[in-house]
């Protein structure tokens, strides 16, 4: 077996926190940090999930009022322990250049693309994670023969879990965090039927 390389060693006993995300320039590109152990991407991404998250990014952002920004791949520090990164955020920050993670007060969307190495992850423990840190609204994007199909959360107040706000096939119309309106069918075929 082949030893592992020096900056796969957590920095201490209590092993990684969000912080050590900032200081691991070897690490590969997508890492994840949940319940202080470092999760890596380590399937290939399909073409059809990076269509569907470019697609629904410029869709986003088109829709999204000047008060809100929409990021790709960019962690959000839920607490000490867990920096997962989405697919996509919509926040309230304000762009900043050198910014590597969102607190969750600043996000009022997250949207996880399932893809067979992340489903677990992204239909149960980011479903509770997410809920846990306030996050308002969390969609979770499954592949249906080729064709998304979103999977629509808002948070409960009184009882800080999400509550399924519907499943959407074929065009997803929501209030909430802003007003969307998205063809869904267009998001994994650049606009052709």
């Amino acid at each position: 077996m082949t030893a592992l390389p020096d900056w796969m060693h957590p920095p201490r006993e209590e092993g990684w926190f969000a912080e050590d995300l900032d200081r691991l320039p070897e690490a590969p590109r997508h890492t994840e940090l949940i319940d202080g152990a470092l999760v890596f991407m380590m399937s290939p991404q399909r073409s059809w999930h990076g269509r569907l998250v470019t697609f629904l990014t410029t869709t986003l952002m088109a829709q999204a009022p000047d008060n809100i920004e929409v990021e790709r791949e960019m962690t959000i520090r839920l607490d000490a322990r867990n920096r997962p990164e989405p697919d996509l955020v919509a926040t309230t920050a304000t762009y900043d250049p050198n910014r590597t993670w969102f607190a969750p007060e600043q996000v009022v969307l997250v949207v996880e693309v399932v893809s067979p190495e992340s489903a677990h992850r992204d239909r149960t423990v980011k479903l509770r994670k997410y809920a846990e840190a306030g996050i308002q609204h969390y969609w979770c994007i499954e592949d249906e023969g080729g064709a998304p199909v979103v999977h629509v959360y808002e948070l409960d107040p009184p009882t800080g879990m999400y509550a399924p706000a519907g499943i959407f096939r074929r065009s997803l119309r929501r209030p909430v965090p802003f007003e969307i309106i998205i063809d869904l069918d267009t998001l994994t075929s650049g606009g052709d039927h």
